[in-house]
């Protein structure tokens, strides 16, 4: 252990492993250490110890780092205070620029980075102590403008990093993340073309799957307008295209990010590619692919900020993409426990089994007819297969009943729409599926259940609904009634637009009606659930 460093550092931060592991780091290395919990605790160390550096973090209980630092400036103004977070804001760091903090430090932060940190924060306060009666107030000047300077850019920094995160956490489909990527990169680097290859051990080959060319489908790329020369730099000869793969492959074999800030014909990458860089991507240890940036006619080069920015942001994008890839599975599993109950619900009541199903398809059916779009489609999937989920809550004597309902019954079996939606509406997943559900006994004319919307007050989707609903209801056979002939039911429904129906569902249904889809998908439907019973 070195003994020669007698300087007295104080850690503050409420993860007891930081604490431990910069404890043992510096005490290694010769300083004497104190470690407190919050700003409290760190205050009370203060007024028995004759501190020499503070590192503390920004979001703590009780006192954050913003305040401590207030406090120790007000303390002694000498001691030089660090402030690392996991969290980097605009606001942070502008605030650290108001508290005069001697750095900023962002999360995970390389135990060695903070020894250079300290370092550096010692030997200044060093030379302020030597020379503070020999500094005149323009070097002053100059020296806190230089501070300034340097925190700004931080800031400036800290702002890119922060529009990184929240780009990427606003994301709500793993398919997306790629595209986005190719879009901050472009905005960030100011590359002239960026690309997203997959590379894993399935796919042995790299290929594209995002690109900032919209033309962009293999390896080559890159090429220059009125010659032929490829991605090895070469000229005519496409056998050589194979170079870009083979750099690829040994980028993703290191597994190490790639500069080429300035391109002196090395070979590693086209002639006409003047700076380069490439970031593998790793998902739960394993490299899925690589992003690449060029500049081919830019009077600019990529740094290593650059790469920083770059390695940054895939490593919140592997994130994002593990995040969503748990949840799009969690959603899909959520889904399917709550169609079975819908299934259970059926299977109480022969007469109404696979009514959800042909409810979903006929409805999804009407809604491509009506130009709706791929959202829509598959909200209106949701919501058709769950309508009905809001049974479970009505008793078999009720529901099963083959009589007549009495009045307080049929009061009773109003009262699905708002239970099925209470349901969904519990999980947070499914907010516009709850609305269809909660409406889709609402009537055109207002007269519906449970809220007594009218016209567009009743969700577009929901009116769709409505119809496919009432379709099947009325053909298919019920424990009260034998199901209605099709001429009957097209009248009834075509009778009941305006007043029931929204006419522009009635119509959209009517010509589909006209050329056999809906009874093609009623048909399918039950020819699928009686090979199901072994009929």
């Amino acid at each position: 252990m070195n003994t020669d460093k007698k300087e007295k550092i104080l850690f503050v931060d409420d993860e007891e492993p930081i604490l431990e592991a910069s404890r043992e780091y510096f005490l290694i290395k010769g300083y004497r250490v104190f470690t407190a919990t919050n700003g409290l605790e760190a205050l009370q160390v203060l007024q028995s110890e004759a501190i020499d550096c503070c590192f503390t973090d920004i979001n703590m209980p009780g006192m954050d780092g913003l305040e401590l630092a207030e406090q120790i400036k007000k303390i002694d103004n000498s001691i030089p205070v660090i402030i690392m977070t996991g969290y980097p804001t605009l606001d942070n760091a502008l605030a650290t620029l108001k508290d005069g903090v001697a750095d900023f430090l962002i999360k995970p932060v390389k135990l060695g980075h903070m020894e250079l940190s300290l370092l550096r924060v010692l030997r200044e306060r060093r030379l302020f102590s030597e020379n503070i009666l020999l500094k005149k107030d323009l070097e002053h000047k100059k020296r806190i403008e230089k501070v300034n300077r340097e925190l700004t850019k931080k800031a400036e920094d800290l702002l890119i990093l922060n529009k990184i995160m929240t780009s990427l956490t606003a994301i709500d489909s793993s398919s997306d993340v790629f595209s986005r990527i190719i879009e901050l990169t472009m905005e960030i680097v100011r590359a002239d073309e960026v690309d997203f290859y997959v590379l894993s051990d399935v796919v042995k080959a790299p290929f594209v799957i995002a690109s900032s060319n919209p033309f962009r489908k293999k390896l080559k790329s890159y090429s220059a307008p009125d010659t032929s020369i490829n991605l090895s730099g070469e000229h005519g000869k496409e056998d050589t295209m194979w170079s870009m793969e083979q750099l690829l492959l040994e980028i993703a074999d290191d597994e190490i990010p790639l500069l080429i800030s300035e391109n002196k014909g090395s070979g590693q990458v086209s002639e006409i590619i003047l700076s380069f860089m490439a970031v593998p991507l790793k998902i739960r240890g394993k490299i899925f692919g690589i992003l690449t940036a060029a500049i081919t006619q830019k009077n600019i080069r990529f740094s290593e900020k650059d790469l920083y920015y770059l390695s940054f942001m895939i490593q919140n994008a592997a994130y994002a993409i593990e995040n969503l890839a748990l949840y799009e599975n969690i959603y899909d599993n959520l889904f399917s426990t709550l169609y079975a109950f819908v299934k259970t619900l059926e299977a109480r009541d022969t007469y109404t089994q696979q009514h959800s199903e042909s409810v979903a398809l006929m409805a999804t059916a009407i809604a491509q007819e009506m130009n709706c779009s791929s959202e829509e489609l598959e909200r209106i999937n949701i919501a058709g297969r769950l309508h009905d989920i809001g049974k479970i809550g009505i008793r078999d004597d009720i529901l099963l009943k083959s009589g007549k309902l009495t009045k307080d019954e049929y009061e009773v079996i109003k009262e699905h729409p708002v239970i099925g939606s209470g349901i969904i509406g519990q999980l947070g997943l499914w907010d516009k599926e709850q609305k269809i559900i909660r409406s889709h006994h609402e009537r055109y004319d207002g007269s519906g259940y449970p809220d007594g919307l009218k016209k567009d007050e009743i969700p577009f989707l929901a009116r769709i609904l409505s119809v496919a609903d009432a379709f099947d209801a009325m053909y298919s056979d019920r424990a009260y009634r034998r199901k209605m002939e099709l001429n009957k039911v097209i009248d009834i429904i075509k009778k009941e637009a305006g007043a029931q129906f929204d006419p522009d569902v009635v119509e959209a249904f009517l010509r589909l009606h006209k050329e056999n889809k809906i009874l093609n998908v009623v048909n399918i439907e039950r020819l699928a659930q009686a090979k199901f019973n072994g009929d």
